[in-house]
């Protein structure tokens, strides 16, 4: 449902809700988040088993841990590359259809308008310069940048990239819960833009996934994952366990693994799609005090295990090669970040 405004006003929101993200809360209005309700969630479904917002963004207490190790349910070992991150929020949920639909039609509403440049830093790090480059000291984030507008292209026919597993659905449906997949980096990363939040680097996912300095063996703990879906949406096993899948019905609403919550009550950090990150992949920097790859390179860095995986791709340290930015994939999707909730709130 798109909001009673005219596209005018649209269009005015639109902007400044990015121009609010690019500076921080410094300048829109208050020492405080943009929006209680983040844009997509202003008319969109309630998510999980609580029937709570699906832009519900909870508080990670950031510390240091080691990206790098092993844990067969017994505690971490081998462990190396060590990283500092600092406190954020990340969103609850994986970003479903029916936020993105949200997105489209601020889309439609300006065509051809896309994040100013600069925009989607985790500006509340560094003085506003954001994370550091890992691959290059003493530089950060640039932020978005002119010429990836052009690749900003959710159409229904690229939204539509794989008929059996696509979840999106060219009207509101049954689907809108359904996290949203066959989008490319690009579209995420505007997406969190205009959503007042910014795409989460591999190191914080990571950091959330293993529970920090716990090191969890999965996100949930050390429980095999199991064939109910309880814990995690993997090898065919949703909606009856039968280990089969043939359509879209095998990806569950965002939520549905009510048991597999990370430690700090994140739903689906592994398994259900694998998730876009800022990061270009690379092996890891040392010294990494809030850091990213941010210097190109084959491709970028995402965090594994989906609906089709099976259980030894969902442990938290688990790491695959980049894919390309443009590539859209259907057990591809993305949550966003915030930048952390001012102290006492």
């Amino acid at each position: 449902m798109r909001n009673e405004t005219s596209p005018g006003q649209r269009a005015v929101a639109w902007r400044t809700g990015l121009a609010c993200a690019a500076i921080a809360w410094v300048g829109c209005g208050a020492a405080q988040p943009p929006a209680e309700v983040p844009p997509s969630c202003q008319a969109a479904p309630t998510c999980g088993p609580d029937e709570e917002s699906c832009c519900t963004s909870l508080e990670v207490p950031g510390g240091t841990f080691f990206r790098t190790y092993t844990n067969d349910g017994s505690g971490p070992a081998d462990q190396a590359d060590p990283a500092t991150v600092s406190r954020f929020r990340l969103d609850k949920y994986l970003v479903t259809v029916g936020r993105f639909r949200q997105f489209r039609a601020a889309l439609d509403s300006d065509v051809g308008f896309a994040p100013p440049v600069g925009a989607g830093k985790h500006t509340h790090l560094n003085g506003g310069k954001g994370l550091t480059n890992g691959a290059a000291a003493g530089t950060y984030e640039t932020g978005w940048v002119e010429e990836a507008s052009s690749h900003i292209t959710p159409t229904n026919d690229n939204l539509g990239c794989n008929f059996d597993y696509a979840t999106w659905t060219n009207e509101p449906g049954e689907r809108e819960t359904l996290p949203m997949n066959c989008i490319n980096w690009f579209e995420a990363y505007a997406f969190c833009i205009w959503d007042h939040g910014f795409l989460p680097s591999e190191v914080e996912l990571e950091f959330a996934a293993a529970g920090g300095k716990e090191h969890r063996q999965y996100p949930w703990g050390s429980i095999p994952p199991g064939q109910a879906s309880q814990l995690a949406i993997y090898g065919c096993y949703y909606p009856d366990g039968s280990g089969t899948c043939g359509s879209v019905g095998n990806i569950a609403p965002v939520g549905t693994a009510t048991a597999g919550p990370g430690r700090w009550g994140h739903f689906d950090l592994s398994g259900e799609l694998a998730q876009w990150t800022l990061d270009w992949f690379s092996s890891f920097h040392t010294p990494c005090v809030d850091c990213a790859n941010l210097s190109e390179e084959s491709g970028m860095a995402i965090r594994d295990g989906y609906f089709q995986s099976a259980a030894p791709i969902l442990v938290s340290s688990y790491r695959n090669n980049g894919f390309y930015p443009v590539n859209r994939f259907f057990n591809f999707g993305f949550r966003c970040a915030r930048a952390p909730s001012p102290e006492g709130r």
